[in-house]
């Protein structure tokens, strides 16, 4: 989770709402992102969505079973789903997410028994210098009137 925290910080310094994102499996890094819908001018530029797509091309495979994905804000629908199509084994994030979070803060994606997929679930894990970060990088933007 802290690397995560230092892609956010990443993120941050690029004016992207500071997310960042670790893709791990056997003890490896396998892959890594962080926020970019600014730059990529694409919405689902998501520090997980860029994990994962990382991950598929590294791995030739879109399904990634057998591993963990790291990630310093609690998921939104998205890229709850993204995780869903690509069999990751277990999700640990940090700060959740009030106004979107969708693995139990405002939606719970992964717990409707229909999905034929099961991710492990761990949330708040450096919780606080997750949301720290979160909350000055959003002091500095409302300072500068954006």
């Amino acid at each position: 989770m802290q690397h995560a925290l230092t892609l956010a910080e990443k993120a941050a310094e690029r004016g992207e709402v500071p997310v960042g994102a670790v893709l791990i499996k056997e003890d490896a890094l396998i892959a890594e992102g962080w926020n970019q819908p600014i730059k990529q001018h694409d919405p689902a530029a998501h520090a997980e969505i860029m994990a994962l797509r990382v991950a598929g091309q590294r791995l030739q495979n879109y399904r990634l079973p057998q591993t963990t994905l790291y990630v310093t804000l609690e998921p939104c629908v998205m890229c709850a789903g993204a995780m869903l199509h690509a069999r990751i084994q277990r999700l640990v994030f940090g700060a959740y997410d009030p106004k979107t979070g969708a693995v139990g803060s405002v939606f719970d994606v992964f717990s409707d028994q229909r999905h034929n997929h099961r991710i492990e679930v761990c949330g708040g894990v450096l919780a606080i210098p997750c949301a720290d970060t979160l909350r000055q990088f959003f002091r500095v933007r409302r300072k500068k009137g954006r």
